[in-house]
């Protein structure tokens, strides 16, 4: 039977279990929707009702372009050595254990900025689902192994390779690259990740196929939330 997004909703509503907060991430490689999967599935599930579920970006941990020029890592942004992995970990640690004393504050991404920003996603103690989406989920190397006994579940998003690059060169260029440039990046340094990427989706919970991916224009159905 062919997966859909409603399966994956029934999937991830029932992961919080006996009033604990569960945290679901979601991996894939560059472009493969892990962004637009997550923010539909907070969308649908919160739904017209009082929020439960939160969205806690992975891109949120990317190193400042001025700390990346210092490591001389600034032409692999991107690459797993340039995120804050032992970060990351902590945060998804502190999710997990703090639920009951406040505001929990992680970084989001300014993609028109391209650099992370601190304090940007506030998790109320109310969220009871945490939907966390990123490259490097399953990467069991440095600091990124401890990232994954920290989620409950983490979904792969399978991808259609030609649609995948297309996208990707797409938002570089709406993000200010000239085209030429947008490929020569994707070719340079996504593709090295998204190779790295894939071979890690055989320790993923459920591989998602690009058709359970709604399209990021596709109109929201009228579900409940929790």
């Amino acid at each position: 039977m062919t997966l859909t997004f409603d399966d994956l909703l029934t999937r991830a509503r029932s992961l919080p279990q006996d009033g604990r907060r569960a945290l679901l991430g979601i991996a894939g490689s560059p472009g493969a929707g892990k962004t637009t999967l997550a923010e539909r599935l907070v969308r649908e599930l919160n739904g017209a009702g009082r929020p439960w579920v939160a969205q806690v970006p992975m891109d949120g941990f990317h190193l400042a372009d001025v700390e990346l020029e210092r490591l001389g890592l600034r032409g692999r942004k991107g690459a797993p050595e340039t995120f804050d992995a032992a970060g990351y970990a902590a945060l998804l640690r502190r999710l997990r254990e703090d639920t009951e004393d406040g505001i929990v504050y992680a970084p989001g991404f300014e993609r028109v900025l391209e650099q992370p920003i601190a304090g940007a996603v506030p998790v109320e103690p109310t969220a009871r689902l945490v939907v966390t989406e990123g490259n490097y989920l399953l990467l069991d190397t440095g600091a990124w192994a401890a990232v994954r006994s920290q989620l409950d579940e983490v979904w792969f998003c399978e991808s259609d390779e030609p649609e995948r690059l297309r996208r990707l060169i797409a938002r570089h260029e709406e993000f200010g690259k000239p085209h030429d440039e947008a490929v020569a990046w994707v070719l340079r340094s996504d593709q090295p990740n998204a190779e790295l990427v894939a071979a890690t989706r055989d320790r993923a919970d459920l591989l998602v196929p690009p058709t359970a991916v709604p399209s990021p224009h596709e109109p929201p159905t009228a579900r409940a939330g929790a």
